[in-house]
């Protein structure tokens, strides 16, 4: 799909092969969010009174549902954007690493080592230890500590219970961060 775009240049000639990159920049942003609303970039030359050369801006406005992204870059210090190319492509970038964070939280995406609610039933403890394992309901096979199990119901559980949990990844695999017997909080 094209992302609907304008163009501006403000204090500077407008530039056919400037906007022909711009152009192609805009229409890779789908690749990251396919609902793209519309897309205002907007490059700007300093005053000629700058004493430090000519620092182009580049200003990225991508609209989507449920908010948008404005990146705009500009630096004193970086002399590479006295080329609006490559202010340009700065921005960009910028945006697209901004629209990627906004799509994950969006799909609500999990991290790596972001809990995941789980229910299953306790399958085994391990003789004289505090601890055991217990089977989800897609056949994973999580380990549990007493310390994890809430209210102290370690002592409680048997083997067939069942329980809600959260699962992270530890460091040998599928662990339970925190585990309620079914019917108790």
């Amino acid at each position: 799909m094209a992302v609907p775009l304008q163009v501006t240049f403000k204090g500077m000639e407008s530039s056919p092969a400037l906007e022909a990159r711009i152009r192609e920049k805009a229409a890779r942003l789908g690749r990251f969010e396919g609902d793209i609303l519309r897309c205002h970039v907007t490059i700007e030359a300093p005053h000629h009174h700058h004493r430090k050369g000519r620092l182009f801006r580049a200003r990225v406005e991508v609209f989507v549902p449920r908010g948008d992204i404005v990146v705009t870059r500009e630096s004193p210090q970086d002399h590479a954007h006295e080329d609006a190319y490559v202010a340009v492509r700065d921005a960009f970038d910028a945006a697209v690493r901004q629209l990627e964070d906004h799509v994950r939280k969006r799909d609500h995406r999990t991290t790596p080592n972001e809990p995941v609610l789980a229910h299953g039933r306790v399958a085994r403890f391990v003789a004289g230890e505090e601890y055991g394992f217990i089977e989800t309901g897609d056949g994973q096979e999580v380990y549990f500590h007493r310390n994890s199990v809430a209210g102290h119901a370690f002592d409680r559980l048997r083997v067939g219970d069942p329980v809600r949990l959260t699962v992270t990844e530890g460091e040998k695999g599928p662990q339970a961060g925190v585990v309620h017997p079914a019917g108790h909080d």
